[in-house]
């Protein structure tokens, strides 16, 4: 087993891994690349990377682990982390990203809709959002010249 491999099984935290990809030289990252690209088409799959782990998530206001949280609740901690990513993307390249946010208004009650539209305000991010129940974007009406509708009927997307 390589050490990335040990790492990532063990108690290894991401900083630990990170630092050890950043330690290896040029040659010594790339061989370990083909070694895992060479393991992964033997397998038929990727045997490595963040799909093979689980992502624990706790919702601290109520000391609830997400599994135990309401749907609105769930949906409202995986927004949380999506727009962590979004920020940490945009400090990081300088430019906001472009989010795709499918039934994003789903679930979610007024209070955290209008959180989650002046949160993607705030960021500056170009968010395209869909939803069937026109109703929940309601809040966004007034948008004004940066706010586009458009409407999906029979194929064709045409302006609201």
């Amino acid at each position: 087993m390589n050490p990335l491999t040990e790492m990532i099984h063990g108690d290894a935290a991401p900083a630990d891994i990170a630092a050890y990809l950043d330690s290896l030289s040029g040659a010594s990252r790339r061989r370990l690349i083909e070694s895992l690209r060479r393991r992964d088409m033997a397998a038929g799959r990727t045997l490595e990377g963040p799909h093979r782990s689980d992502l624990r998530v706790v919702y601290v206001a109520k000391g609830v682990e997400a599994g135990q949280c309401s749907t609105g609740e769930q949906k409202a901690l995986l927004i949380a982390i999506v727009l962590a990513h979004a920020a940490l993307v945009a400090q990081r390249s300088g430019r906001p990203p472009i989010l795709l946010l499918d039934e994003i208004a789903a679930h979610l009650d007024a209070g955290r809709r209008a959180a989650l539209y002046e949160r993607l305000t705030a960021m500056g991010v170009q968010a395209w959002m869909t939803g069937t129940d026109p109703a929940l974007f309601a809040d966004l009406a007034g948008g004004g010249p940066s706010t586009c509708w458009l409407t999906l009927a029979a194929g064709h997307i045409m302006p609201a």
